[in-house]
């Protein structure tokens, strides 16, 4: 599954944690919709990689270097490669996108292979990252890994405040242009060594820990 996320679909997560925060407390969507936002793949190989504007790739083409080039992926989601020209790259992956060259470039030379390394990942920069809210000790924005789960985010912002609600804890992702409220038990993970909702964390998502009302 694509790891593409828009600008808008993030403006769309931001607001409805925004919102929840105002709120007298967040409502967990239906469970149906939790189960199949936490079936949603979240792992970062590059396989997945779905490229977009400011992203910078490296085009080799096999026994032919006067036409492999490194080039940017331009803002309208094009980049130009020698006797080709234009080729979109932006919603595509390394894979698709060699094979859409290689396509091309059989009008010119023979069986061409080509190979498609991504140098520079801008166009994620902000979209795959993973963000704390709320009561923590340093509310943070951090690049996703691979394997990171809700304990690493948590202890990677310094662990919980004094004041935190910590069963009433949310985990915000995006799933189909809507964002599914998915409910985190952080006082069984981390005081009682339940890890039933320590989730593994998908690109994107947002923890939102709220304080005890007093």
């Amino acid at each position: 599954m694509s790891r593409k996320y828009s600008l808008a679909g993030f403006a769309l997560l931001l607001a409805a944690v925004a919102l929840a925060a105002g709120c007298a407390g967040p409502s967990p969507s239906s469970p149906e919709k939790i189960q199949r936002a936490l079936r949603l793949n979240t792992s970062t190989g590059v396989d997945e990689y779905v490229l977009g504007p400011t992203d910078v790739v490296q085009v080799s083409v096999w026994r032919n270097e006067d036409l492999s080039i490194s080039v940017p992926v331009r803002p309208d989601g094009m980049i130009s490669v020698p006797l080709v020209g234009d080729v979109r790259a932006a919603g595509r992956t390394p894979a698709n996108l060699a094979e859409v060259i290689e396509r091309s470039l059989a009008q010119y030379i023979r069986e061409p292979q080509v190979s498609i390394v991504v140098t520079s990942m801008g166009s994620h920069e902000y979209s795959d990252r993973v963000r704390v809210t709320g009561a923590v000790q340093q509310p943070s924005s951090v690049p996703h890994r691979a394997g990171m789960t809700v304990l690493d985010v948590v202890l990677g912002a310094g662990g919980a405040t004094p004041f935190a609600a910590l069963n009433k804890s949310m985990l915000y992702r995006k799933m189909n242009g809507e964002v599914v409220a998915i409910p985190i038990r952080l006082e069984d993970i981390l005081n009682n060594g339940d890890v039933e909702t320590n989730y593994a964390i998908r690109p994107g998502d947002i923890l939102s820990v709220p304080e005890r009302s007093f």
